[in-house]
């Protein structure tokens, strides 16, 4: 045996229980971090007609690829009782105000949730640019359509 596979198998010996330490502390540490969630500031809150929502980035990275697009996670939180007057909505950064027919036939930056809140991948460029605006698009049951943006 070499001096060098011996001082190993020492070393081994002698700090295997503080690997071992190490390895069942982690999981707490990280289940730690769990608990303590930091989600940025909210947007200003919007008046769309009657319904009334505050936008919230779910995070302060960029955007990521998802299903093929650039997309931003945010949450809506909407006034008592407006999710279940809203048909459908869309979320989604452009320098104009998309055209609500087109936004239907595609399902990317949908709203989606329940009535606590709505979530949505908003279909975002991968560098935004000046002009850009954040748009939110509602029908609701009536067919009505409500529109409202935040400059970014």
């Amino acid at each position: 045996m070499t001096q060098q596979h011996s001082a190993l198998r020492q070393f081994w010996a002698r700090h295997r229980f503080k690997l071992n330490g190490l390895v069942l502390i982690l999981p707490f540490w990280f289940l730690y971090q769990s608990f303590d969630l930091q989600f940025p500031p909210a947007l200003p809150k919007a008046q769309l007609g009657p319904y009334a929502v505050t936008a919230m980035p779910l995070s302060e990275d960029g955007p990521y690829a998802h299903h093929g697009e650039w997309v931003k996670d945010y949450y809506l939180q909407w006034c008592a009782g407006c999710v279940e007057k809203i048909r459908q909505g869309f979320l989604l950064v452009s320098e104009t105000e998309p055209d609500l027919a087109s936004l239907s036939r595609d399902h990317s930056s949908l709203l989606h949730g329940n009535k606590h809140g709505l979530h949505v991948h908003a279909r975002t460029p991968q560098q935004l640019k000046a002009g850009d605006k954040l748009w939110l698009i509602i029908e609701d049951w009536q067919g009505q359509v409500y529109s409202h943006h935040w400059v970014l």
